[in-house]
């Protein structure tokens, strides 16, 4: 199957990022290069690192960025692998780093890889295939509890209680091995008249998927990293479509931009606490009318905007 995904914020992202030609730029999740492409154009002297975890992204990515020659370095890692991925080739401050996160279009669609509930497929859901944990060992592994806890804060699920009920059910029959298996599962724990808003299985599968990727865990432990490996001035442009990626990115920001811990009464900072930058969006940048109606997936997308503290010969 080609690789397909609209990558979506993309002339948003791209005019945040400041891209300078002889810059040093950072995708960490290059997915099919369609942010990097754009990247890449504006560079002379500059270099662009894209990485990825999945090897299907960065088959597809290489070719596409093929054009640009030795400008492009592509990397099969995990994102939060940046830092130490990037100073192995000498490289320990950059002037921009994109993140699109969530699970791209083509994942979706190649119904091998079992992060739909569109397609009878294994449940595998992982983003790196090396990986060992899938989908699978959660959906027949985990506690009744952890998996009520996931569905309910990673799905937000008001039925999240009852679905966890019904999956352990149904597994102490048989292991349950496949996306059509689960569908139905989830489908009996929602009552009928509830299930006209959507698929019924969205909720637990985005659960599952961003359990199965530990992507919450990812972002939190990442975003520090990514701060700190900021030229003055430089810029990170996070694209989120989940509340609670939105939120890490929004606090974690707020935190760089304000670290002091003084009490609000005190009449100067005494905890030494120095800002690294400032949040260049107050509130995030969300897709157009056209956008929208072109990518319906795009619909929860939000763009978040740090830059790094500039110095006085960067001013």
């Amino acid at each position: 199957m080609e690789f397909n995904h609209y990558s979506v914020l993309l002339a948003e992202t791209i005019e945040q990022l400041h891209v300078r030609p002889e810059g040093i730029y950072v995708d960490g999740t290059l997915g099919g290069g369609g942010h990097a492409y754009e990247v890449c154009k504006q560079l002379t002297t500059g270099h662009f690192y894209g990485i990825d975890q999945d090897d299907a992204a960065v088959e597809a990515a290489g070719k596409r960025l093929e054009p640009f020659g030795d400008k492009v370095t592509i990397l099969r890692n995990n994102y939060c692998n940046m830092r130490s991925a990037l100073a192995e080739r000498g490289v320990t401050k950059v002037d921009g780093i994109v993140l699109d996160l969530g699970v791209s279009s083509y994942q979706l669609d190649e119904s091998e890889r079992g992060f739909s509930y569109r397609f009878d497929a294994p449940l595998d859901m992982r983003m790196d295939r090396r990986q060992t944990v899938t989908a699978r060992e959660i959906i027949n592994g985990y506690s009744e509890n952890d998996l009520y806890r996931i569905i309910r804060d990673y799905g937000e699920d008001k039925f999240s209680k009852n679905i966890a009920k019904h999956i352990v059910r149904a597994r102490a029959d048989k292991p349950i091995e496949t996306t059509f298996e689960l569908n139905e599962i989830i489908k009996a724990a929602i009552p009928a008249r509830m299930r006209k808003d959507g698929h019924p299985s969205k909720r637990t599968f985005q659960a599952v998927r961003i359990e199965c990727n530990r992507e919450l865990d990812v972002l939190r432990d990442s975003l520090e990293d990514f701060i700190e490996m900021l030229n003055p001035g430089g810029r990170l442009c996070i694209i989120t479509f989940h509340s609670l990626e939105d939120r890490i990115v929004k606090s974690t920001f707020k935190k760089n931009e304000n670290p002091c811990t003084c009490p609000p009464g005190f009449p100067v900072c005494v905890c030494g606490m120095v800002s690294k930058g400032r949040v260049v969006t107050g509130k995030p940048i969300l897709p157009g009318e056209r956008e929208l109606a072109e990518n319906s997936r795009s619909k929860s997308a939000k763009l978040r905007v740090f830059e790094a503290k500039q110095t006085a010969a960067n001013v």
